[in-house]
C-alpha cells in the first residue's frame, strides 16, 4: 500500500497502538517527537493515524498509527545500522548512501533495494532509540517519569500507554511464501532466502538449523531402525551404536558452524557481529555518561546486579531444582505402585497402567517448564542487564539448567542408580512421544484455537478476509486484523525444544534406537506447524539480523560433551564390557574414564580440524578487512596533507 497523508506519500510499515483513552497531549507529543528532525532528537519518520473500519459494529480503538519513512531516510538508517549488501563485484560490503550506486540491485531512487523486513527493522531501531530530552514526564501522565536519555517507547509500554508496536504483513508476498513453504506437501528444501527476505536472518537461521538437524538425524534413524527390529533385547550390540553416536553429535555441530557462516555471509550478517551494542530498552538506572560513547545513558552498578543474581536468582533456581527432584521421586513411587499391581494381576489393562506414571510425569514436566520459564523471565528482567546479549545469556542459562535437570534427571537416575535398561527404554519413549505431542499442540494449534475463541471480532474479520480471497483486504481491516493476532515471542522456545530433542537422541538413543526416527518425524511436522504459525497465527515479528544461532550453539556443544560421558558410562555398564573385568569394579571404572577422556580428546581434535568458516569465505573476509585498512591509511594520509 502507498498512502498519501499531509502531502507526503509513503508505505506504512509499522503500527503503533496506543491505549484508547490516551490523553491528547501525550499523543501530540509522541507524534511530534517521531516526526521531528534527527538533529532535534526526533526520529524523522512519517506517521499518520489509521482511519475507522468499514461496517464495524463495536467501538474500535481510534489510537492506531501507521509509521513509515521516505526512501532516503530508510537508506540513511540502513547506513547507520551498518547493513551489509551485495556489491556489483559480488562482495558483501557495509551499505553507504554516498556509494549507493556501487551496490547490486540499486536502481533509481533505491525503491526495492531494501527488503520490507529491513525497512521495518530500521524503523524499529529509530523508535527504540528515541530518547527523552528535558521532559520530566510524559505529557498528561505525572506518574510516567522521564529523564534525559530514557527510552520513550519503553516508558510508554511499561505504563500501559503504548499497547503494542508491530510490523505489518505484505499480503501478496506472504501468499507466495506460504505456498512455497508449507501449503504444498513436497520433498524439497525450505525457501530459506525467501524466509530471510520476509522475516529476517534470525528466523531464517532457525529454520535453516531445523532443516539441517533433520537431515543430520537421517543416518542415526537409518541405523536405529534395524537395531530396534533385530537386536532389541541384545544390549551388547548397542556399544557400536553409542560409539557412532559420539562421533555423529560432534561432526554435525561443527559442520553446522560452516553452514551457518555461509548463510550469514551471503545474507550480510557475518561481518556485522562486531557492531557496538546499545543498551537494551528495558535497562534502567541513574543517569550518567557512557565512557565509550560519551553519551548520557542510565548507569547501574555491577555489584548490585551480582547481588541480585547470586543472592536471589541462584537460590531460586536451586529451590526449583529441589522441587523437580522431589516430583521425580513421587514419579518413581508411582512407577513402583503400577509395577506391583501388574505383578499381582498381569492383564492387558494393568500392562497399559505401567505407562500411565510416565505419561503423567511427562505432562507435569512440561507444565513445570512453562511455569519456570515465566519466573526465569521475571527474574532476569529484574536483574537489570544493560545489554540484550547479556539478558539473553542469563535467561538461556537459567532455563537450560532447569529444563535439562527436569527432563533428564529421571533418565540418569534410572540408567545409573537403578540400572534398569528396560525401564529406561520405556521412560525415554514415553517422555519423547508425550513431549512431542504436547509441544505440537501448545505451539501451533492451541494459540490458533484460543485466538478464535477469545476474540469474536477476530473471527468475523477472518471470515471477512475469506470474502476477499480474490481481492486485497483493505488496509484498515488488515491493520486491525493483525493487531488482534497473538504476538510471536521469538525463537527461544523453538531452539529449546530442539535442544531437548538433541539431548534425548545424543544421551540415551543407544538404548532406544528409535529415538532418532521419532525426532525426524517430529521435525518434519515441526517445519509445517512452525511455518503455519508464522504465517497465520502470529503477528509478523521484527527482523533479527543474527550472524549465528548465538548462545544455543554453545548449549548444543555442552550437550554433546555430556553425551560423551553418558554414552561411555552406558558402554561401561554393558554386560559385554563387564565380562572383561569380572573381579575388579575399580579397573572397569578406570578404563571407562580413560576411554571417555580419549573420546573427548578426539572430539576436540575434530573441532580443531573442521574449520568454523569455509576457506573461500575466510578469503573474502580477509580481503574486505585489507581494503578497509588501505582505505583508512589513504584517508589518514590525505587528511595530514
Amino acid at each position: 500500500y502507498k498512502l498519501t497523508f499531509s502531502g507526503s506519500r509513503f508505505a506504512p510499515l509499522v503500527v503503533l497502538e496506543l491505549a484508547s483513552d490516551t490523553k491528547e497531549e501525550a499523543i501530540a507529543w509522541l507524534l511530534s517527537r517521531i516526526r521531528d528532525w534527527q538533529q532535534n532528537g526526533g526520529a524523522e519518520l512519517l506517521v499518520e493515524q489509521l482511519g475507522p473500519g468499514i461496517g464495524v459494529e463495536e467501538k474500535e480503538n481510534p489510537n492506531m498509527f501507521l509509521v513509515g519513512a521516505s526512501m532516503q531516510r530508510l537508506l540513511c538508517g540502513a547506513e547507520d545500522l551498518g547493513l551489509f549488501k551485495e556489491c556489483t563485484d559480488g562482495s558483501m560490503r557495509a551499505f553507504t548512501f554516498a556509494s549507493k550506486h556501487n551496490f547490486k540491485d540499486f536502481k533509481g531512487d533505491g525503491d526495492g533495494f531494501l527488503s520490507m523486513a529491513e525497512c521495518q527493522y530500521v524503523i524499529k531501531h529509530e523508535l527504540d532509540t528515541l530518547r527523552a530530552k528535558e521532559e520530566t514526564n510524559v505529557p498528561g501522565y505525572s506518574h510516567a517519569k522521564l529523564y534525559p536519555g530514557k527510552s520513550i517507547i519503553r516508558r510508554l509500554l511499561s505504563k500501559g500507554i503504548l499497547i503494542q508496536m508491530f510490523p505489518l504483513h505484505e499480503n501478496e508476498e506472504l501468499k507466495r511464501l506460504s505456498f512455497s513453504w508449507y501449503k504444498k506437501v513436497k520433498v524439497s528444501l525450505q525457501p530459506l532466502d525467501d524466509i530471510r527476505h520476509y522475516y529476517g536472518e534470525g528466523q531464517a537461521l532457525y529454520f535453516g538449523f531445523l532443516e539441517y538437524f533433520t537431515f543430520a538425524l537421517v543416518p542415526m534413524a537409518l541405523i536405529g531402525v534395524p537395531y530396534y527390529l533385530f537386536d532389541w533385547e541384545d544390549y551388547d550390540k548397542y556399544v557400536v551404536f553409542a560409539v557412532f553416536n559420539l562421533i555423529w553429535c560432534t561432526v554435525i555441530l561443527e559442520l553446522w558452524k560452516r553452514r551457518s557462516a555461509s548463510l550469514a555471509y551471503y545474507w550480510g550478517t557475518l561481518c556485522r557481529k562486531k557492531a557496538f551494542e546499545e543498551p537494551r530498552p528495558g535497562f534502567h538506572g541513574v543517569l550518567g555518561h557512557n565512557p565509550v560513547t560519551g553519551r548520557a545513558e542510565p548507569i547501574y552498578p555491577t555489584s548490585k546486579r551480582h547481588l541480585r543474581v547470586y543472592l536471589v536468582s541462584l537460590p531460586f533456581v536451586l529451590l526449583c531444582l529441589y522441587l523437580s527432584l522431589y516430583i521425580m521421586m513421587i514419579y518413581f513411587q508411582m512407577e513402583g505402585w503400577a509395577l506391583s499391581i501388574y505383578d499381582e494381576n498381569p492383564t492387558f489393562w494393568t500392562h497399559i497402567l505401567l505407562f500411565i506414571p510416565s505419561i503423567i510425569y511427562a505432562v507435569v514436566i512440561e507444565a513445570m517448564n512453562l511455569i519456570y520459564r515465566y519466573a526465569a523471565e521475571f527474574l532476569t528482567e529484574w536483574e537489570n542487564h544493560r545489554l540484550e546479549s547479556s539478558y539473553q545469556n542469563h535467561l538461556v542459562l537459567k532455563v537450560l539448567v532447569f529444563n535439562f535437570f527436569n527432563c533428564f534427571a529421571s533418565l540418569f537416575y534410572i540408567a545409573f542408580v537403578m540400572q534398569d535398561m528396560e525401564l529406561l527404554r520405556q521412560s525415554l519413549a514415553t517422555l519423547l512421544i508425550t513431549s512431542q505431542i504436547l509441544n505440537q499442540f501448545m505451539e501451533a494449534f492451541l494459540p490458533y484455537w484460543l485466538q478464535r475463541r477469545r476474540n469474536k471480532k477476530m473471527i468475523r474479520k477472518i471470515q471477512k478476509r475469506r470474502l476477499y480471497e480474490e481481492k486485497e483486504l483493505p488496509l484498515v481491516e488488515q491493520v486491525r486484523l493483525e493487531a488482534d493476532m497473538s504476538t510471536y515471542l521469538g525463537t527461544f522456545d523453538d531452539y529449546l525444544e530442539l535442544f531437548l530433542l538433541f539431548g534425548y537422541v545424543s544421551l540415551f538413543s543407544c538404548v532406544f534406537p528409535l529415538a532418532a526416527v521419532l525426532v525426524v518425524l517430529n521435525n518434519i511436522t515441526e517445519v509445517y506447524s512452525d511455518a503455519f504459525k508464522m504465517c497465520r497465527v502470529f503477528k509478523r515479528p521484527f527482523a533479527d539480523p543474527a550472524a549465528n544461532i548465538g548462545v544455543w550453539q554453545l548449549a548444543f556443544e555442552a550437550m554433546s560433551v555430556i553425551a560423551v560421558v553418558t554414552n561411555c558410562a552406558l558402554i561401561g555398564m554393558s554386560p559385554q564390557v563387564r565380562s572383561y573385568f569380572p573381579e575388579s569394579e575399580t579397573q572397569l571404572i578406570l578404563c571407562t574414564v580413560a576411554a571417555e577422556h580419549v573420546l573427548l580428546g578426539f572430539k576436540f581434535i575434530l573441532t580443531f580440524l573442521i574449520q568454523d568458516v569455509p576457506k573461500h569465505i575466510q578469503d573474502k573476509l580477509a580481503r574486505l578487512e585489507f581494503e578497509s585498512l588501505e582505505a583508512l591509511k589513504k584517508k589518514v594520509s590525505t587528511s595530514t596533507l
